[in-house]
């Protein structure tokens, strides 16, 4: 941030709108909202320091130009409701660290909004049980949020809502701007527990620790694969092994990568499908003292 006479000077790049700026801080480039901030600006002036209501520093290489474009098309004052419902109901680090996050939250709320007042129906989504037992994390804390926002919208945000809202908190830990990505996740997860079911005849609880646990490693494999570093050249000893205590579990986690395949179109390394025999190991031995 440049200094003139002892103040800072945040110089703008480009304006969208009336609302939305582009502007170089202290050597990085941010985005900026605020009513009126982009009236008759112009590239090379300073910001008015006064009517800045937000701060985006974009992230994970994310083209800030892009994100600017797409946070010019929402209201404002919806940006800054969700920014404020998600620190209330204790998202405030996602809101500082997933500019996309806020964009897209605040984005889905300006389509419901929309929806709502030319009289559409609510949607229904038909992902919602896999969502509350895959995610169930993220589906309360979408649940306060929907709610918290309700306060300020007098409850014009569907309950169904929740289910998006969800998997958007979940998409934002993949660094893609749609939620595409996130709902052929959830599609894979479930069938490769059901899988797993088929295979030893077991019913597994989506609540126990260790299917909590598996599900957890399979939304981190899903990242991995999405960011091309799947886990691979660990000690073959370890594999080895697995492959010598689990032969059984190991060609049934052979099957599920194939599902991965199928759906992702991604070969799971020796590393990874090791792994995965190994939760499943665990979750079906579980499954098999409860019966």
């Amino acid at each position: 941030m440049a200094k003139v006479g002892g103040e800072d000077i945040v110089e703008i790049l480009r304006v969208f709108n009336n609302n939305v700026v582009l502007a170089m801080d202290d050597g990085r480039e941010v985005i900026l909202t605020g009513r009126g901030l982009g009236y008759h600006a112009k590239p090379g002036q300073t910001v008015d320091s006064t009517k800045i209501v937000r701060t985006f520093l974009p992230s994970d290489g994310r083209d800030p130009d892009h994100i600017a474009e797409h946070i010019a098309d929402i209201p404002p004052e919806l940006i800054r409701l969700v920014t404020t419902s998600m620190t209330r109901v204790g998202l405030s680090r996602q809101s500082r660290e997933s500019p996309t996050l806020v964009v897209a939250l605040a984005d889905h709320v300006a389509g419901v909004l929309k929806r709502v007042s030319v009289g559409g129906v609510p949607i229904e989504y038909p992902l919602e049980a896999e969502v509350r037992a895959l995610y169930p994390e993220e589906y309360d804390k979408a649940r306060e949020l929907v709610d918290d926002l309700n306060l300020s919208l007098k409850d014009t945000l569907p309950t169904t809502e929740t289910v998006a809202f969800a998997l958007h908190l979940v998409n934002a830990g993949f660094s893609t701007g749609d939620l595409s990505y996130t709902y052929t996740m959830t599609g894979v997860i479930q069938q490769m527990l059901s899988v797993i079911e088929q295979t030893y005849d077991v019913v597994l609880d989506q609540r126990s620790v260790n299917v909590a646990r598996f599900i957890t490693h399979l939304r981190y494999l899903f990242v991995r694969i999405h960011q091309g570093r799947q886990l691979e050249k660990g000690p073959e000893k370890i594999i080895d092994s697995i492959r010598e205590s689990y032969p059984d579990q190991m060609r049934c986690a052979v099957r599920v990568s194939r599902v991965v395949e199928l759906r992702l179109g991604s070969s799971l390394t020796e590393d990874e499908i090791g792994y995965l025999a190994l939760h499943i190991a665990r979750v079906v031995a579980d499954a098999s003292e409860a019966s």
